[in-house]
This record gives structure tokens, sequence and C-alpha cells, in this order.
């Protein structure tokens, strides 16, 4: 879409009584239009402009929505039955209305088909992953795999190694309770924000176990408000401000009470340590940050952690939270807190020059070969 189009319609076909997410699908679909800047006119009777019509009986991930939306003539079937089709004229989608109403295969004449059986691959920015999003005709008993592949679709691709293999299940148990209960993706953050300033005030004693335990708390709470935003469709401005907002100033106050908190075990660092150990955490943290932000605006808002494969694999254990944290836990094995505040700040150092190479190798070639493409784009 230009910048001046009007917004493309969507139109759905059918009805289907089953909620996912305690959401009906068609308002499920009217809340997927809305957040991807589609103009809703869910109960159909199209005048003829270019529209996405989307099947009732199925159940997808937004990814696809944005995909179509992208693509006119574009349609994805299943059985060869259209489940979201991009028409650019009356005649296409009338076609498109009378395949699904009669359920009988789509005569496509000038679109383009995208059968799903063949496992086609989309590449997701907004997620940072390369995929075959999911697609489910949705009945009763499918409710639940439908919420467990929509749940999982609205994992990062690239995040770090606890957020990707340890916390999903417990996360999406929560995320399933939230939403039946009406729970509110903010609801979710402000409980998460209370955990974090109470493990703040634990490490700030030295009781780092408690502190920890409140803070895993917290840390699973921040990949739950995040899934349940966008499994429900609620994501809004201020809830992305409230959210990234905790994410992006807490964890330089959980590394200086950590420290400070050492004199309760009568391991506290000498102030030329105490002031070393924070210049590399702190800085590094914000230097990180800066490259990272640097790496966006110099190459068309792509991220560091998705130009090369290894960029990605790094992004598991680079100096962020949950990989500072399993270094804080191994410490706390052996006793030596004091051992673990260190070897975070050791770790920032190491992160943050590869971090700086990265962005000087990424300079090097994007003036050889004029534009950085990420290894996702290439799949």
């Amino acid at each position: 879409m230009t910048r001046n189009a009007p917004p493309i319609a969507i139109e759905s076909v059918g009805e289907n009584p089953t909620p996912i997410w305690g959401l009906s699908n068609r308002e499920r679909t009217r809340r997927i239009a809305a957040a991807s800047g589609l103009a809703t006119d869910v109960d159909g009777g199209g005048n003829g402009e270019t529209r996405v019509i989307v099947h009732d009986a199925f159940a997808w991930d937004p990814a696809w929505l944005r995909h179509l939306a992208a693509n006119p003539g574009l349609v994805l079937t299943m059985g060869r039955i259209p489940a979201l089709a991009h028409v650019r004229g009356e005649a296409e989608a009338e076609a498109v209305r009378t395949s699904i109403r009669s359920d009988k295969p789509l005569a496509a004449g000038d679109m383009t088909v995208l059968a799903y059986e063949n496992g086609p691959t989309i590449e997701n920015k907004q997620l940072r992953k390369r995929e075959t999003p999911f697609l489910m005709a949705l009945f009763p008993d499918t409710v639940r795999r439908i919420e467990r592949a929509s749940y999982f679709g609205a994992y990062k691709g690239v995040t770090d190694i606890l957020t990707k293999y340890l916390w999903p299940e417990w996360a999406l148990v929560i995320t399933r309770i939230c939403a039946r209960f009406g729970i509110t993706p903010n609801m979710v953050t402000a409980v998460g924000a209370v955990l974090c300033i109470l493990a703040t005030y634990l490490f700030a004693q030295g009781q780092y176990w408690a502190g920890m335990a409140v803070g895993l708390g917290f840390m699973v709470l921040d990949t739950v408000d995040g899934k349940l935003a966008r499994c429900t469709i609620t994501s809004s401005w201020w809830g992305n401000v409230f959210d990234h907002g905790i994410d992006l100033i807490h964890p330089p106050f959980w590394w200086w009470f950590w420290a400070t908190g050492l004199v309760h075990w009568g391991l506290g660092l000498s102030p030329e340590i105490f002031e070393s150990v924070m210049i590399a955490i702190i800085g590094g943290y914000v230097l990180q940050r800066v490259i990272e932000g640097v790496f966006m605006r110099r190459n068309h808002e792509m991220h560091i952690h998705v130009w090369r494969r290894f960029d990605s694999w790094f992004r598991l254990i680079t100096a962020r939270r949950n990989p500072n944290m399993v270094i804080l836990f191994v410490a706390m094995l052996f006793a030596r807190p004091d051992f673990g505040i260190v070897g975070v700040a050791w770790w920032t150092v190491i992160s943050c020059a590869v971090h700086a190479v990265r962005l000087l190798q990424a300079e090097i070639v994007r003036g050889r070969d004029g534009r950085l493409t990420s290894w996702l784009s290439e799949g």
C-alpha cells in the first residue's frame, strides 16, 4: 500500500461459532485487520475494490494477513479451498466467495495460488523469523491445537536462550488462564513490575536466592504479557511502552544492587573493583544498545541479530538480562555471588566487543555491496 492509498478492506465469508482465545473467529479477524491497518468490512458485500477475503472456517497466523495484503492477486488455499485471498476486483471476489460457500476448488483465473500443503515460508520481520505460519480448520476439537500454534507463532525467532527454550510451556499455561479470565496484558505487566521491584530489593539485601525466585516470576510474566497481547490481538501503544520501558530500565538496577548486596555475605567489592564492574556492566549495556540502534538506522531498521546466522545464534547468549541471570545462578551454586557479578561484567565487555566488530563489518559489507540483507530474507 502507498502512504496515500485507502486501506485495503477485509471481508469474512462464512460463519463459525467456535471461539479462539475467548474471541469469535470473526472478531479475531476484525482485530487482526485493525492492527494491520486494514479497513474492516467483516460482514461482506464487497463493492469491487481491492480487498482481502478470509474464510471464517479457518484460523490463521496474523503474518498471513500481512503477507497477503502486500501481494494483490495472491490466494492461500488449503485443500484447494481459499483460506485468505487478496482479490483485485469483483470478478475475483465472487470466484473466491463461490468457492468458499460451495466448498469446491477455486477457479483461480489469473490469481497466484499458494497451497498451504506445500509448506510455503515467509519472513516475519516483526518477530525476526522465517517460517510457515499456522493455518488450521477451526472446530471445537482443534481449538487447543490452534491456540498452541497461535501462542508459539507469537514467539520471536531470535531471542535469548531462556525465553526460547525454558519459558514457553510455563508461559503458555499462564497465557491461557489470563485469556480465559479476561486478564489484560497491562495487568500482567503491572504484576511483573511489582515483582521486578521486589527482586531489586531482595538483591540489595543479599537475599539472592529469594531475589532470583521472584525475578524468575517476573521474567516469565515478561514473556506472558507480550504473548497474551499478540494472541488476543490487544497490543497497544501504552502497553508496548509500559512493557519495553521496564525491560530497558531495570537491568542496571539489578546488577548494581546485586553488587551492593554482597556486603551481607562478607564479600563486598573494594571501591575500585566495584567502580570497574559497574562501568563495564552499565557502560557496556548502554553501548550495546547504542550499537544495535546505529545498526538499525544504518540498515533500514534491520536488527543486528538477524543479519547473519551467527548473529541470531549469538543473541541466544549475549549479555542481556536472562543470560546474565544464568551466570549469576551458576555462581550462586558455589555460594560466590561476587564471582557472578564480576562474570557478568566480563561477559558484557565481550558481548559489546562482538557487537562493535559486527557493526564495523556491516559498514564494510554495505560499502562494498550497497545494502545488507538478512539471512531470514534469503531463506
